[in-house]
């Protein structure tokens, strides 16, 4: 069936079809990016035509979204039920890789809780696809909660809050509602407030230091017996700015002869006299909680029902736990998993990413050498590819250590079949081709795909530039293949020149088919410069020459052959810069 058209009248029908997908995959009204991004993914022609389809996608999109999921998915079972069976097969894979949640029949709420103090990193993205994937397969409900109650110490990136939300749309894992914890810290003083009137905080006025050495013995502070007044009076002094940070800290008391001494009498509550980026935050608080009492109101509040956090992470529910413990709540069930850790990137945290960004050693955010999730989406990675990669993972209380090359084999999967092949050369030499004692003219008729009848042509005049390093295994006799453009044998070494021996039509027709190297080049006459951007360190770009053609592939992945894929990122005049994909 002939793809329809900008005039085709089942053009309507195709939209809606992708749309009810959408909102069928996602149980909720359907966007019109992704419903865009769908019908240029399976239909290319309508890239350079989008604009004026946008009308029709959005009325269609409005459409499809005043219809309840049931509704949608009977629509889409009669309309395009290969659709449906799409959408099931994912599924299916993915339970299949996920373990069951245990309770899960008394619903399911998960939630993913990042410090904003950066963009998502690959250990952030296992987090988002596996929670959101959870409640996905159980029609439950995904939070993606701001854990940003650290102003001084892991102070959040202003911007973070957005690409963490691009990001999560990206990866097909869009939350069910955004919660920012800076915001709500009125919630937390009564909570904090409560817990003081039911005898379970007081306020500590010793230093850390002193603390310690009580905490070690198993003694208690010298405080920790006030009466509930009391500490509610210096609570609200607290509050009220009249102590300096160290000067006081509010505890929950659990039990001072805990076998673990980090489970003792724990801080909730210290005084960080700093402004937060926040606009709507600034200057407004100087108590700030910890995490761990942030994250337990919060996780209460929100009603979550299942946590997934590293095993290293098993103190912080001890302590949360006394919290429960005091306000009789029931604590939620927690699922350990081991560290991660890629090869290619080691244990670079996001504090010191940001760090090496500010002193100008990476270029941003999406430099392709730190491993965040705006650096593979310029390098041109699909969002599958990176779903797949984490669910294979699974769920394990083992540590895992993996290499990127397994996220390139998924991705390859993704990519291989749509990606259009040019010529791309490193260290150009020029090659002079004659033929019958003249200078050599030609057209290559070059395949963009090889499963595909779909040519670039390629015009030569008296040279092309080969890569260096091929042009330095060359002797005069030895004979090789430029690809879809003449068979050669070497006749001089300075200046490099060859003699064309069968021309594209000869080799279309099969003469003189004998082994021989084959490969790229580009034309001396006609090339533009191009600068890959590469994700190693130690080399983080490659400058060559390639075809014009490529100029037309901005923001599309192609592959260079004999190379790499690589994302066409941007064209400054006669300059291409890709990045590096694998």
């Amino acid at each position: 069936m002939a793809p329809p058209s900008l005039h085709d009248e089942d053009l309507r029908t195709t939209i809606r079809k992708y749309a009810l997908q959408n909102a069928v995959r996602h149980r909720k009204p359907p966007r019109i990016d992704a419903v865009v991004k769908k019908l240029i993914g399976e239909h290319p022609e309508f890239k350079t035509e989008i604009r004026d389809l946008m009308p029709v996608i959005k009325k269609v999109v409005m459409e499809v979204g005043k219809l309840d999921v049931k509704r949608c998915e009977e629509e889409l079972k009669r309309l395009a039920p290969e659709l449906l069976a799409e959408l099931a097969e994912a599924g299916e894979r993915r339970e299949e890789i996920l373990p069951p949640l245990p309770d899960a029949d008394r619903g399911v709420v998960m939630r993913f809780a990042p410090n904003p103090n950066g963009p998502p990193t690959l250990g952030s993205a296992r987090g988002i696809i596996v929670n959101s994937e959870y409640a996905r397969r159980y029609k439950g409900r995904f939070i993606l909660r701001f854990d940003d109650t650290d102003p001084v110490l892991k102070r959040p990136l202003l911007e973070a809050y957005d690409w963490y939300l691009e990001d999560c749309e990206w990866l097909d894992a869009r939350p069910d509602e955004v919660v920012i914890a800076s915001e709500r810290l009125k919630i937390y003083y009564e909570h904090a407030k409560r817990l003081i009137e039911l005898g379970g905080a007081y306020v500590c006025f010793c230093g850390r230091a002193e603390f310690k050495k009580l905490k070690d013995a198993s003694r208690e502070c010298p405080h920790r017996n006030a009466d509930v007044e009391e500490n509610l009076e210096r609570w609200k002094r607290m509050l009220d700015g009249k102590y300096e940070p160290g000067d006081a800290v509010l505890r929950v008391k659990t039990d001072m002869r805990h076998k673990d001494p980090a489970l003792r009498d724990w801080v909730a509550f210290r005084i960080l006299k700093a402004t937060h980026p926040r606009p709507s935050v600034a200057d407004k608080y100087c108590v700030w909680p910890t995490l761990d009492f942030e994250s337990a109101i919060e996780d209460h509040i929100l009603g979550v029902t299942h946590i997934i956090r590293g095993k290293d992470l098993m103190d912080s529910e001890g302590r949360q736990r006394f919290l429960y413990k005091h306000f009789g709540w029931e604590y939620p069930i927690t699922i350990l998993w081991g560290r991660l850790k890629i090869h290619e990137f080691g244990k670079l945290s996001t504090s010191e990413l940001r760090r090496r960004i500010e002193s100008g050693e990476f270029d941003g955010w999406d430099d392709p050498r730190v491993p965040t999730i705006r650096a593979l989406r310029r390098r041109g990675f699909e969002p599958e590819a990176i779903r797949r990669f984490f669910l294979n993972l699974g769920v394990t209380e083992n540590d895992v250590a993996i290499s990127l090359k397994n996220l390139y084999a998924e991705n390859r999967k993704l990519i291989d079949e749509k990606a259009n092949r040019y010529f791309f050369v490193t260290s150009p030499q020029e090659l002079h081709l004659v033929k019958n004692g003249e200078e050599f003219q030609g057209v290559a008729r070059a395949l963009l795909h090889p499963n595909r009848r779909d040519f670039r042509e390629i015009e030569v005049r008296r040279s092309v530039f080969i890569n260096g390093d091929d042009a330095r295994t060359l002797r005069v006799g030895g004979a090789l293949r430029l690809k879809y453009l003449c068979d050669v044998e070497i006749v001089s070494e300075e200046p490099l020149t060859a003699r064309v021996v069968s021309d594209a039509e000869a080799i279309a027709a099969g003469a003189d088919d004998k082994k021989k190297p084959v490969i790229q080049w580009v034309p001396a006459e006609n090339y533009i410069h191009v600068v890959v951007k590469r994700p190693e360190v130690e080399k983080p770009e490659e400058l060559g020459i390639g075809e014009p053609l490529i100029k037309q592939e901005v923001g599309d992945v192609v592959q260079f052959e004999r190379y790499g894929f690589v994302r066409v990122d941007s064209v400054e005049g006669q300059t291409v810069i890709a990045y590096f994909t694998h």
